[in-house]
């Protein structure tokens, strides 16, 4: 059985989704795994191979969900992201950056926040 927080994952997973697709991205992957861990969202943008984390909530009261991205959660998303690279032989073709979508759901409607922020970090 998923447990409420995969829920909200996956819900917010999908609203990014289509937020990016809205704005123009080609959607690469979903939900990329290795041995060393996982990226939500591979898009490309222009002339950008996006290795994109997406965090949801409902509501601020611990903080906004990107505050969740720990230095940690960086490097394990730089190391899963260099797997990919070298899986698809993107190297040397693709400039590369890391986004965060920031999703704040609403309890009592569908409607949600969304925040857009582009290379977010980089190691």
């Amino acid at each position: 059985m998923h447990s409420f927080n995969k829920d909200v994952g996956y819900l917010g997973e999908d609203i990014a989704f289509r937020y990016l697709k809205n704005l123009g991205y080609i959607i690469l992957d979903r939900n990329f795994s290795c041995k060393i861990g996982e990226i939500d969202l591979i898009g490309k943008d222009k002339d950008y191979i996006c290795f994109i984390e997406v965090k949801s909530r409902y509501g601020t009261i611990y903080g906004k969900p990107c505050e969740s991205i720990t230095y940690y959660k960086q490097r394990k998303i730089y190391k899963t992201a260099q797997m990919y690279i070298l899986k698809k032989k993107l190297y040397p073709k693709f400039n590369f950056r890391f986004d965060v979508v920031e999703i704040i759901l609403n309890h009592s409607n569908n409607n949600h926040s969304i925040r857009l922020i582009k290379n977010a970090f980089g190691l």
